[in-house]
Protein backbone atom coordinates (compact mmCIF):
# COMPACT_ATOMS: atom_id res chain seq x y z
CA UNK A 1 0.00 0.00 0.00
CA UNK A 2 1.37 3.41 -1.00
CA UNK A 3 2.24 5.78 1.81
CA UNK A 4 0.68 9.23 1.79
CA UNK A 5 2.80 12.34 2.19
CA UNK A 6 2.86 14.73 5.12
CA UNK A 7 0.37 17.14 3.54
CA UNK A 8 -2.17 14.36 3.03
CA UNK A 9 -1.66 13.10 6.57
CA UNK A 10 -2.19 16.63 7.91
CA UNK A 11 -5.35 17.02 5.84
CA UNK A 12 -6.62 13.66 7.10
CA UNK A 13 -6.67 14.99 10.65
CA UNK A 14 -9.90 16.80 9.67
CA UNK A 15 -11.52 13.44 8.91
CA UNK A 16 -13.45 11.41 11.46
CA UNK A 17 -13.75 7.98 9.87
CA UNK A 18 -16.51 6.97 12.27
CA UNK A 19 -18.75 9.83 11.16
CA UNK A 20 -21.03 10.38 8.17
CA UNK A 21 -21.21 14.01 7.11
CA UNK A 22 -23.93 16.09 5.50
CA UNK A 23 -23.01 17.30 2.00
CA UNK A 24 -22.52 20.84 3.34
CA UNK A 25 -20.16 19.63 6.06
CA UNK A 26 -18.22 17.41 3.68
CA UNK A 27 -17.71 20.22 1.18
CA UNK A 28 -16.55 22.64 3.87
CA UNK A 29 -14.08 20.07 5.21
CA UNK A 30 -12.86 19.17 1.71
CA UNK A 31 -12.12 22.86 1.12
CA UNK A 32 -10.16 23.06 4.40
CA UNK A 33 -8.30 19.84 3.58
CA UNK A 34 -7.29 20.91 0.07
CA UNK A 35 -3.54 21.41 -0.11
CA UNK A 36 -2.62 21.00 -3.79
CA UNK A 37 -1.21 23.93 -5.71
CA UNK A 38 -3.74 23.43 -8.51
CA UNK A 39 -7.52 23.81 -8.49
CA UNK A 40 -8.52 20.30 -7.43
CA UNK A 41 -11.59 18.53 -8.77
CA UNK A 42 -14.27 17.64 -6.24
CA UNK A 43 -15.34 14.04 -6.77
CA UNK A 44 -18.39 12.02 -5.72
CA UNK A 45 -18.13 8.25 -5.22
CA UNK A 46 -21.27 6.14 -4.84
CA UNK A 47 -21.40 2.47 -3.88
CA UNK A 48 -24.54 1.14 -5.52
CA UNK A 49 -26.78 -1.71 -4.41
CA UNK A 50 -26.89 -3.35 -7.83
CA UNK A 51 -25.11 -6.22 -9.55
CA UNK A 52 -22.84 -4.86 -12.31
CA UNK A 53 -22.85 -8.29 -13.98
CA UNK A 54 -26.63 -8.29 -14.42
CA UNK A 55 -27.99 -6.77 -17.63
CA UNK A 56 -31.11 -5.40 -15.92
CA UNK A 57 -29.13 -3.66 -13.16
CA UNK A 58 -26.90 -1.36 -15.18
CA UNK A 59 -26.77 2.29 -14.16
CA UNK A 60 -25.81 4.74 -16.87
CA UNK A 61 -26.80 8.20 -17.99
CA UNK A 62 -25.85 11.85 -18.34
CA UNK A 63 -26.37 14.94 -16.23
CA UNK A 64 -26.04 18.61 -17.11
CA UNK A 65 -24.31 20.28 -14.17
CA UNK A 66 -25.94 23.67 -13.52
CA UNK A 67 -22.60 25.29 -12.68
CA UNK A 68 -20.37 23.35 -15.07
CA UNK A 69 -17.11 21.60 -14.24
CA UNK A 70 -14.84 24.61 -14.09
CA UNK A 71 -12.71 23.62 -17.04
CA UNK A 72 -12.71 23.89 -20.81
CA UNK A 73 -14.15 20.74 -22.35
CA UNK A 74 -12.53 19.70 -25.62
CA UNK A 75 -15.19 18.29 -27.93
CA UNK A 76 -14.55 15.93 -30.85
CA UNK A 77 -17.27 15.06 -33.35
CA UNK A 78 -17.17 12.07 -35.71
CA UNK A 79 -19.21 13.21 -38.69
CA UNK A 80 -19.02 13.94 -42.40
CA UNK A 81 -20.53 16.17 -45.06
CA UNK A 82 -22.85 18.84 -43.70
CA UNK A 83 -22.28 17.54 -40.18
CA UNK A 84 -18.71 18.89 -40.19
CA UNK A 85 -19.91 22.42 -40.89
CA UNK A 86 -22.63 22.18 -38.22
CA UNK A 87 -20.17 20.86 -35.65
CA UNK A 88 -17.57 23.56 -36.38
CA UNK A 89 -20.15 26.34 -36.24
CA UNK A 90 -21.36 24.99 -32.89
CA UNK A 91 -17.85 25.23 -31.46
CA UNK A 92 -16.51 21.67 -31.70
CA UNK A 93 -12.73 21.56 -31.29
CA UNK A 94 -12.39 18.74 -33.82
CA UNK A 95 -14.79 17.47 -36.46
CA UNK A 96 -14.20 14.92 -39.18
CA UNK A 97 -14.25 11.29 -40.17
CA UNK A 98 -11.48 8.98 -41.39
CA UNK A 99 -8.63 11.36 -40.57
CA UNK A 100 -9.67 11.61 -36.91
CA UNK A 101 -10.07 7.85 -36.64
CA UNK A 102 -6.53 7.36 -37.97
CA UNK A 103 -5.14 9.89 -35.49
CA UNK A 104 -6.79 8.10 -32.57
CA UNK A 105 -5.53 4.72 -33.79
CA UNK A 106 -2.08 6.29 -33.70
CA UNK A 107 -2.45 7.20 -30.04
CA UNK A 108 -3.82 10.75 -30.17
CA UNK A 109 -6.44 11.41 -27.47
CA UNK A 110 -6.45 15.18 -26.91
CA UNK A 111 -10.18 15.55 -26.24
CA UNK A 112 -12.59 15.13 -23.33
CA UNK A 113 -15.90 14.26 -25.04
CA UNK A 114 -16.64 12.53 -28.32
CA UNK A 115 -19.91 12.74 -30.22
CA UNK A 116 -20.88 10.94 -33.42
CA UNK A 117 -23.60 11.01 -36.03
CA UNK A 118 -25.24 7.59 -36.66
CA UNK A 119 -23.71 7.19 -40.13
CA UNK A 120 -20.22 7.24 -38.58
CA UNK A 121 -20.76 4.55 -35.96
CA UNK A 122 -19.77 1.56 -38.17
CA UNK A 123 -16.35 3.19 -38.59
CA UNK A 124 -16.08 4.47 -35.01
CA UNK A 125 -16.91 0.99 -33.66
CA UNK A 126 -13.36 -0.20 -34.34
CA UNK A 127 -12.12 2.36 -31.82
CA UNK A 128 -14.07 0.64 -29.05
CA UNK A 129 -11.02 -0.82 -27.31
CA UNK A 130 -9.26 2.54 -27.27
CA UNK A 131 -12.16 4.84 -26.39
CA UNK A 132 -14.33 2.46 -24.35
CA UNK A 133 -11.96 1.95 -21.43
CA UNK A 134 -11.42 5.72 -21.20
CA UNK A 135 -15.11 6.56 -21.20
CA UNK A 136 -14.81 8.38 -24.52
CA UNK A 137 -16.84 6.10 -26.79
CA UNK A 138 -19.95 7.71 -28.32
CA UNK A 139 -23.06 5.88 -27.18
CA UNK A 140 -26.76 6.35 -28.00
CA UNK A 141 -27.74 5.63 -24.37
CA UNK A 142 -25.50 8.45 -23.21
CA UNK A 143 -26.93 10.81 -25.83
CA UNK A 144 -23.65 11.15 -27.70
CA UNK A 145 -24.82 9.56 -30.95
CA UNK A 146 -27.18 12.05 -32.53
CA UNK A 147 -28.36 13.16 -36.00
CA UNK A 148 -26.53 16.16 -37.51
CA UNK A 149 -29.32 18.62 -36.64
CA UNK A 150 -28.85 17.84 -32.93
CA UNK A 151 -25.09 18.45 -32.92
CA UNK A 152 -25.30 22.13 -31.87
CA UNK A 153 -27.40 21.26 -28.81
CA UNK A 154 -25.22 18.36 -27.66
CA UNK A 155 -21.97 20.27 -28.25
CA UNK A 156 -23.33 23.22 -26.26
CA UNK A 157 -24.35 20.92 -23.40
CA UNK A 158 -20.91 19.28 -23.37
CA UNK A 159 -19.27 22.66 -23.01
CA UNK A 160 -21.58 23.70 -20.18
CA UNK A 161 -20.86 20.64 -18.06
CA UNK A 162 -22.66 17.65 -19.52
CA UNK A 163 -21.23 14.70 -17.62
CA UNK A 164 -21.71 10.98 -18.18
CA UNK A 165 -21.98 8.54 -15.29
CA UNK A 166 -21.62 4.79 -15.46
CA UNK A 167 -21.47 1.87 -13.05
CA UNK A 168 -18.05 0.22 -12.94
CA UNK A 169 -17.23 -3.45 -12.38
CA UNK A 170 -17.20 -3.01 -8.61
CA UNK A 171 -20.68 -1.39 -8.53
CA UNK A 172 -19.26 2.08 -7.89
CA UNK A 173 -19.99 5.32 -9.74
CA UNK A 174 -17.22 7.93 -9.76
CA UNK A 175 -17.80 11.39 -11.19
CA UNK A 176 -16.69 15.02 -10.79
CA UNK A 177 -19.04 17.70 -9.46
CA UNK A 178 -16.85 20.79 -9.93
CA UNK A 179 -13.69 22.47 -8.66
CA UNK A 180 -12.62 23.16 -5.09
CA UNK A 181 -12.57 26.89 -5.96
CA UNK A 182 -16.35 26.83 -6.54
CA UNK A 183 -18.57 28.40 -3.91
CA UNK A 184 -20.13 25.83 -1.59
CA UNK A 185 -23.62 26.58 -2.94
CA UNK A 186 -22.51 25.88 -6.52
CA UNK A 187 -21.00 22.54 -5.51
CA UNK A 188 -24.21 21.66 -3.64
CA UNK A 189 -26.30 22.49 -6.73
CA UNK A 190 -24.09 20.31 -8.93
CA UNK A 191 -24.18 17.51 -6.35
CA UNK A 192 -27.98 17.67 -6.18
CA UNK A 193 -28.27 17.47 -9.97
CA UNK A 194 -25.95 14.44 -10.09
CA UNK A 195 -27.78 12.48 -7.40
CA UNK A 196 -31.16 13.27 -8.92
CA UNK A 197 -30.01 11.99 -12.32
CA UNK A 198 -28.60 8.79 -10.83
CA UNK A 199 -31.79 8.10 -8.88
CA UNK A 200 -33.86 8.67 -12.04
CA UNK A 201 -31.61 6.16 -13.81
CA UNK A 202 -32.47 3.42 -11.30
CA UNK A 203 -32.71 0.17 -13.31
CA UNK A 204 -35.76 -2.08 -13.20
CA UNK A 205 -33.76 -4.94 -11.68
CA UNK A 206 -32.49 -2.94 -8.69
CA UNK A 207 -33.69 -4.33 -5.36
CA UNK A 208 -33.17 -3.12 -1.79
CA UNK A 209 -31.15 -0.03 -0.96
CA UNK A 210 -30.14 1.64 -4.23
CA UNK A 211 -27.33 3.89 -2.92
CA UNK A 212 -25.50 1.98 -0.19
CA UNK A 213 -22.77 4.46 0.64
CA UNK A 214 -21.29 7.70 -0.63
CA UNK A 215 -18.16 9.75 -0.15
CA UNK A 216 -16.82 13.08 -1.32
CA UNK A 217 -13.18 13.92 -1.90
CA UNK A 218 -10.87 16.15 -3.88
CA UNK A 219 -8.30 14.96 -6.42
CA UNK A 220 -5.57 14.71 -3.79
CA UNK A 221 -7.42 14.78 -0.49
CA UNK A 222 -9.08 12.28 1.85
CA UNK A 223 -12.63 11.02 1.32
CA UNK A 224 -15.44 12.16 3.62
CA UNK A 225 -18.29 9.68 4.10
CA UNK A 226 -21.69 11.17 3.31
CA UNK A 227 -24.89 10.60 5.22
CA UNK A 228 -27.29 9.08 2.66
CA UNK A 229 -30.39 10.65 4.22
CA UNK A 230 -28.81 14.13 4.06
CA UNK A 231 -27.59 13.46 0.52
CA UNK A 232 -31.09 12.60 -0.70
CA UNK A 233 -32.58 15.52 1.20
CA UNK A 234 -30.25 18.00 -0.51
CA UNK A 235 -31.32 16.54 -3.84
CA UNK A 236 -35.02 16.77 -2.95
CA UNK A 237 -35.35 12.97 -3.25
CA UNK A 238 -35.94 11.94 0.34
CA UNK A 239 -38.91 9.61 0.58
CA UNK A 240 -39.02 8.71 -3.10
Amino acid sequence: MAKHGKKYQEASKLLDKSKSYSPEEAIELAKKASYARFDETVELHLKMGVNPRSADQQVRGVVLLPNGLGKKTRVLVFTQGEGIKLAQEAGADYAGADELIKQIEGGWLEFDVSIATPDMMPKVAKLGRILGRRGLMPNPKAGTVVPPQDLPRVINEARKGRTEFRLDRTAIIHLPIGKISFDKDKLIENLAAVVEAIVKAKPSGAKGQYIRSASLSTSMGPGFNLDITSLLAVSGLLGR
